[in-house]
């Protein structure tokens, strides 16, 4: 999966959402009515904060796979929702317990994590065992609804966000405060796909110097994990990935080929890109038949890193290798949330990375209106623009 959790791992529990109190701030949101519709822009409450909460203005949101997947009704977080997990800004006001931030202070908000269970507690909250239900449930931990219309409460709370809008709620856990330097408006993407993709090859593969890397779509997620690689010194970096203006921008980050598949068989176009193998690889698109040719072209004592949401009809599909392959070979197959962050190490890195002209992630984003979220939907999807941000 790109950015989310296995939604079927732990039934949620039912969210009674119960209504919001007086009190509260007038937002507008992009709302998710009706399963793979259009979004439409409407005028919400948004709840105060909160003691643990805070309250962020938004600057800009990326535009994530993952939030089409719910707006599609394909995760259980009941519609109408207003989705966004990729959310920056600045900090407007703060619950009494809150202590890590404070009001003006600027802001990147990410998946949220419990911070007490063991995966939280060595520094994996990615993890996290109950990040189903503080991400995917639609509502406070407690039941009670963060935003409402006229009719009643609407599903919110998304990835501890829901940050399609010009404001949202989040917490502590979920936010890291960034430099004043660093571009507010387009920081967000740190918090979901680009850090995906730059943690996949910075932290999950953990790619050594002078490796070669196979990076299986230049999307945002792909493209990111170009932009890792080069940090991480990969002699050659490989990206597979049908448009060609993402293959073009793939070469422009660094790297060293960029192949079309329809170019020709893709196991022999592998091969011919590196004859004796790739030490990494990683999927960003879900689909049996590339995973299947890529696999056949790693190394001995490759890792392969999958970080994509299957599409239904794949979801059942089966790794292409069995286990005395797995063995003889020494090959490693990882399953990648997040990028294994840790959200207040690897997004300040991310940070100074970018700053000292390293980490251009800037060059993947498109920015649109928020009020033009389904504009932005569409060209996204045929490819048009890597990154779509929504300006609020």
């Amino acid at each position: 999966m790109s950015d989310g959790w296995r939604h079927d791992a732990r039934p949620l529990a039912h969210c009674g959402h119960q209504p919001i109190r007086e009190q509260g701030v007038d937002i507008l949101a992009a709302v998710s009515r009706v399963p793979k519709q259009p979004f439409s822009i409407e005028t919400l409450r948004l709840d105060d904060p909160r003691e643990d909460e805070v309250r962020v203005r938004i600057a800009g949101v990326g535009l994530c796979h993952t939030d089409l997947v719910g707006a599609a009704g394909a995760l259980p977080l009941r519609l109408p929702a207003v989705f966004g997990h990729e959310g920056a800004g600045i900090i407007e006001a703060t619950g009494r317990a809150v202590t890590k931030v404070k009001p003006g202070d600027r802001v990147v908000m990410s998946f949220r994590s419990c911070g007490e269970c063991p995966q939280c507690r060595r520094q994996d909250p990615a993890y996290c065992r109950d990040a189903a239900q503080l991400n995917y449930r639609g509502c406070r931990v407690d039941g009670s609804a963060t935003l409402v219309d006229a009719a009643g409460p609407l599903s919110g709370s998304f990835f501890g966000q829901s940050s399609f809008a010009t404001h949202a709620l989040a917490s502590e856990r979920n936010l890291v405060k960034i430099p004043d330097a660093m571009p507010l408006e387009i920081s967000g993407t740190l918090g979901c796909g680009v850090q995906t993709g730059a943690g996949a090859v910075m932290r999950s593969l953990a790619c050594r110097a002078g490796s070669s890397l196979l990076v299986l779509g230049g999307g945002a997620v792909g493209l990111s994990a170009v932009l890792g690689a080069v940090v991480q010194g990969c002699r050659q970096i490989v990206v597979v990935e049908p448009h060609v203006s993402r293959r073009e921008l793939a070469l422009q980050l660094g790297a060293t080929q960029a192949i079309d598949p329809a170019a020709g068989e893709l196991a022999g176009l592998l091969k011919a890109a590196c004859a004796g193998g790739f030490d990494y690889a990683l999927d960003t698109t879900g689909i049996p038949a590339v995973i299947e040719a890529a696999a056949g072209r790693l190394a001995g004592h490759a890792a392969f890193g999958f970080v994509a949401i299957p599409r239904p009809e794949d979801a059942a599909a089966k790794l292409p290798l069995n286990l005395s392959q797995l063995m003889l070979r020494g090959l490693s197959f990882k399953g990648i949330l997040e990028g294994d962050s840790d959200l207040d190490t690897f997004i300040p890195q991310l940070c100074e990375l970018h700053l000292a002209g390293r980490f251009p992630f800037d060059k993947l984003v498109t920015r649109y209106p928020l009020a033009e979220i389904n504009r932005a939907v569409a060209e996204q999807h045929a490819g048009s623009c890597v990154k779509a941000v929504l300006l609020p």
